[in-house]
């Protein structure tokens, strides 16, 4: 005889009260959650805000700050992470509409501390507009993280589901959000992922293992992990101890910086030298033409008597083109000749036909032998995309970019005399593809040129030397990085200063750089890694939506 089972109590029994609900932690709730479907069983709730919503915004200004606090100059490397745990707690429990505010003000924040260096010549203008785009793509990565957060627990109700899945989810749509914006729209603005503020961390090394967007991936997993582990204190059912969640937190930890660092192996040495002029080099500077070039032929004297195999000039080091100009061409032949017939690479700008390029020549022999031009010209900055549109909304600004310089297509490397140098100008450190071509390419060391003088005793330098640092670790390859004003420096393979120069001094560097042609992990790897961790992402936001929906 079959037994029908009657939710109904029977006359007499007691009922819980109209609208209560079991508390997590009762025998109710334990039974109701193990209770098969079909038996009635109360669906799990989305899971609940860890933070008000009013104090989940004052949390997303301190995490701004806190995110910043982390990259150069201030460098403390540990304070990125916790910002980004701020982040994820806020978001804890959000509906998208609560998420977008959270993310809007952190990313804001963080955004409006980071880069306030545009401020100096530019005004606020500009530098506001950069800073709301890019809060809009941090909100928009706030939502799709709250979206998993308020799913997760009907998706995955399992303890061990819920740790393995929940943070690889999140860290997969941070690391998502990061590579979208540094190529879209416009080529993007590829600055400031978390894996950039560990130039001096512990967890440098894994960058040549996992690359730029492994990095960031790691970094944020082990923080949703963290993250996650102390959610578990909720569950009465199949919670973890306090010291068994502080274990579990400690050990992903030391488990990421017990990968042994990538050997970075070299093949002899190159003798490298790199001239900073100090020169008043920036975008409304008034001065005479040629004074750049004369600027940087006088610090070369420093290298006088050194016996270089090659001499780097910054981006713009000559402010005259030695291609058109025979006064220049005499000036770098004097130069080469003065330093004992050495290649120079000189930074410069090129006008051919109705084009304009930021380039970079290799000029040896009393000629530009070989010429590079910048891949990634600086949009806003270096070319104005929808010219019109924006004209229309701040004529003055715009007016301001007098050119577009056009995208580079030639190759990435120069051969010098048997050397294959890497080279690139200026925001070509920041992007990936670019990098990534130039190791295929073979370079055994990276020339990295730039001029830093638009912003003055700003921490732009500083941030832009930290992801030299990082390539070259992420590459296994030295980099010269030698700007106009500083701060200049030849880094090792392994992520350590060689020589530099001290920002706003006029002078010269000079080493033994060592050479390298075995390719990192992350170099062979590419943007597979990439993604991989992304589609993680995405596809547990899909389950989370689709699955969270139908048990709900």
């Amino acid at each position: 005889m079959t037994r029908v089972l009657d939710p109904t109590p029977p006359a007499g029994a007691p009922r819980p009260p109209s609208g209560s609900a079991a508390r997590p932690g009762d025998k109710r709730s334990r039974l109701l959650r193990r209770r098969p479907a079909g038996l009635g069983a109360v669906p799990v709730p989305p899971a609940a805000p860890i933070l008000p919503l009013w104090l989940a915004v004052l949390a997303a200004v301190g995490a701004g700050i806190t995110l910043d606090a982390g990259f150069p100059d201030k460098n403390l490397w540990p304070l990125t992470l916790l910002g980004v745990g701020i982040v994820l707690v806020a978001l804890v429990g959000r509906s998208w509409g609560g998420a977008l505010l959270v993310g809007l003000v952190g990313g804001a924040t963080f955004w409006g501390v980071h880069i306030i260096w545009l401020t100096l010549y530019l005004g606020l203008v500009p530098w506001l507009g950069l800073t709301l785009f890019e809060a809009v793509y941090f909100a928009l990565g706030a939502i799709l993280i709250a979206l998993v957060y308020r799913r997760a627990d009907r998706v995955w109700p399992g303890r061990w589901g819920r740790l393995g899945l929940v943070p690889i989810v999140i860290a997969g749509l941070w690391t998502l959000r990061e590579g979208i914006n540094a190529i879209f729209p416009y080529g993007g603005f590829s600055w400031a992922r978390v894996a950039m503020s560990q130039s001096d961390s512990p967890f440098t090394s894994l960058i040549a293992w996992v690359g730029m967007a492994g990095l960031s991936f790691l970094l944020v997993w082990l923080v949703a992990f963290t993250v996650q582990l102390c959610r578990e204190g909720r569950w009465a059912t199949d919670a973890l101890s306090r010291p068994a969640r502080v274990l579990a937190a400690v050990t992903a930890a030391v488990a990421l910086l017990a990968v042994p660092a990538w050997s970075a192996p070299t093949s002899g040495t190159s003798r490298i030298g790199g001239v900073q002029g100090d020169s008043d080099a920036g975008l409304f500077a008034v001065h005479e033409r040629g004074d750049i070039l004369n600027d940087h032929v006088s610090a070369s004297r420093f290298l006088e008597g050194q016996n270089p195999d090659l001499v780097v000039w910054p981006e713009n080091g000559s402010d005259i083109d030695p291609t058109t100009n025979s006064l220049a061409a005499g000036t770098l032949d004097a130069v080469s000749r003065e330093l004992g017939d050495v290649p120079l690479v000189v930074g410069t700008i090129q006008v051919r036909g109705d084009k304009v390029y930021n380039t970079s020549l290799l000029w040896q022999d009393g000629q530009a032998t070989d010429h590079y031009d910048k891949r990634h010209p600086v949009p806003f900055a270096e070319w104005m995309p929808n010219r019109a549109f924006f004209r229309s909304l701040a004529p003055e600004l715009v007016d301001l970019v007098t050119r577009d310089y056009e995208f580079g297509t030639t190759d990435l490397t120069f051969d010098i005399e048997g050397l294959r140098a890497g080279i690139s100008i200026c925001f070509d450190i920041t992007d990936d593809a670019v990098m990534r071509a130039m190791s295929d390419e073979g370079a055994q060391v990276v020339l990295a040129q730039t001029n830093n003088a638009d912003f003055g005793q700003t921490d732009e330098n500083l941030q832009q030397l930290a992801i030299a640092r990082l390539r070259a670790v992420e590459f296994g390859r030295s980099v010269v990085n030698i700007s106009t004003v500083g701060t200049s420096a030849i880094i090792g393979p392994d992520g350590q200063n060689i020589t530099t120069i001290p920002a706003y001094e006029a002078g010269a560097m000079i080493a033994d750089v060592p050479l390298a042609t075995v390719a990192t992990p992350a170099a062979v790897l590419g943007f597979q890694l990439e993604w991989l961790v992304g589609g993680l992402g995405l596809a547990g936001l899909v389950v989370a939506l689709w699955a969270g929906r139908r048990r709900a």
